[in-house]
């Protein structure tokens, strides 16, 4: 018992070993090109922003005019 506890750690000790010494050739990769945005990206956030926003306003005030009573 003792000893299959033992080499199930040792071989996962190597494996483990063998994984990190193979990321450690790994040929370094060109650095990204910086990230660009013209403002379309954040035009569309706010736009779907304000769809939700309407979308809620919507369905919170349409109750209140199916609302059999006049409390406002």
């Amino acid at each position: 018992m003792v000893l299959n506890r033992a080499v199930t750690m040792t071989s996962l000790a190597v494996m483990m070993m063998m994984v990190l010494l193979g990321c450690a050739n790994a040929q370094s990769l060109a650095p990204a090109p910086a990230p660009t945005s013209d403002g379309t990206s954040v035009d569309q956030g706010i736009a779907y922003g304000l769809m939700i926003a309407a979308l809620l306003l919507t369905y919170l005030i349409h109750p209140m005019d199916a609302f059999p009573f006049g409390l406002f």
